[in-house]
């Protein structure tokens, strides 16, 4: 299938890239399906699912909760990343941040 670019008006080449752009997508979101499902069939063969391979924390949570609310307990904070507005309450009230910890 030769394509002669050069006799192509620049909206049919447009057109071109946009169907090849499309194209693309699809034989990787294809791809990606069949390399799963043959990593799934793999780990099975070893007597695991690829979800408990894929986490390295041997279903650990990775960041567990290091504060935690003194009077809601469902809040908490890892210790990472922006601090909640609680501790930012509580660090401004003069406190310790580690009189949270859990």
């Amino acid at each position: 299938m030769a394509i002669d670019l050069e006799k192509m008006s620049r909206d049919e080449l447009l057109q071109l890239r946009a169907d090849i752009d499309k194209a693309l997508k699809t034989v990787d979101a294809r791809s990606r399906s069949e390399a799963r499902v043959a990593a799934e069939k793999a780990a099975k063969e070893f007597g695991y699912s690829l979800d408990e391979l894929l986490n390295k924390s041997g279903g650990k949570d990775k960041n567990p909760p290091k504060y935690r609310h003194p009077e809601d307990p469902t809040k908490t904070w890892t210790g990472r990343g922006r601090k909640p507005a609680w501790v930012i309450d509580w660090i401004d009230a003069g406190k310790d941040v580690e009189d949270l910890a859990i």
